[in-house]
C-alpha cells in the first residue's frame, strides 16, 4: 500500500461566484489545510502498519503528524473517520491506476477480476497495515463508504461506465456481493489461508457467476 495522498476540496469564494478566482490568501490556506490534512493521515497509517488500528491512538497521530489534538479532531472526530480516510485514499489511487490504464479484459467479470487483483496487489505491499484498516472496516459500528465505493466501482468497470444510481438493484447487489468476497479472500489470504493464486481463482469463478448477465 503507498502512503495515502489526501485530497481537500477547493470551497467556494466567499460570495459564491461561479469561476471567481480565489484570493491569495484562501489559496494558501486551503493549500495549508490540504497539507495538514495529508500529514495527519500518514501518520495514521504509518502507526497502524506498526501496531495495527490500536496504535492509531488520537493523541500520538497528532504529535507525530505535528498538529494540535483539537486540530485532529477537527479533521477526523474520532479513530474510524481515521480509518475511513486511510482507506479511502487507497481507493482512491486504485481509481487514479483505472483511469491511466483501465482493465482490459473483454468481459465484465474479467474487468472486475482486473480491478480487484490490482487492489490485493496494492494492499499487499503494507500486509499489517491492510489486516488492521481491513479488520476495522468489518468490525465497525457504524456505516463506512468502504463497501458501496467498491460496488461503485466493479459497476463502472464491468457495466461499462454504469453508476450505483443507474443501477437496479439486482446489479448492485451482484457486484456488492463479489465485493464482499473478495474482502473474505483478502482476508484469508493476510492470515495465511490463501496465496495470491487461489485468491485469483477464487475472484475468477465469483465474478464469472455473479457478472454474467450484468
Amino acid at each position: 500500500m503507498r502512503t495515502p495522498q489526501a485530497s481537500v476540496a477547493v470551497p467556494s469564494n466567499s460570495e459564491g461566484t461561479p469561476g471567481a478566482t480565489p484570493s491569495a490568501g484562501h489559496s494558501v490556506r486551503t493549500r495549508s489545510q490540504h497539507q495538514r490534512r495529508k500529514r495527519i493521515v500518514q501518520a495514521a497509517a504509518a502507526l497502524a502498519s506498526r501496531g495495527g488500528v490500536e496504535a492509531m491512538q488520537m493523541r500520538t497521530v497528532a504529535e507525530r503528524a505535528g498538529v494540535a489534538l483539537g486540530t485532529l479532531y477537527r479533521y477526523f472526530p474520532s479513530k474510524m473517520d481515521l480509518v475511513v480516510a486511510v482507506v479511502g485514499e487507497e481507493i482512491d489511487l486504485l481509481e487514479n491506476s483505472i483511469e491511466r490504464r483501465p482493465p482490459g479484459a473483454s468481459t465484465p467479470a474479467g474487468r472486475a477480476v482486473d480491478v480487484l487483483m490490482r487492489a490485493t496487489r496494492g494492499l499487499m505491499r503494507e500486509p499489517e497495515l491492510a489486516d488492521a484498516l481491513i479488520r476495522s472496516l468489518i468490525m465497525a459500528e457504524v456505516e463506512t463508504p468502504f463497501g458501496d465505493r467498491m460496488t461503485g466501482l466493479l459497476l463502472r468497470v464491468s457495466a461499462g461506465g454504469l453508476t450505483s444510481e443507474q443501477a437496479s438493484e439486482e446489479q448492485l447487489a451482484l457486484a456488492g456481493s463479489l465485493s464482499s468476497v473478495w474482502v473474505h479472500e483478502l482476508l484469508e489470504m493476510l492470515r495465511g489461508r490463501r496465496t495470491y493464486e487461489q485468491i485469483q481463482r477464487r475472484i475468477e469463478i465469483a465474478a464469472d457467476r455473479l457478472l454474467s448477465d450484468i
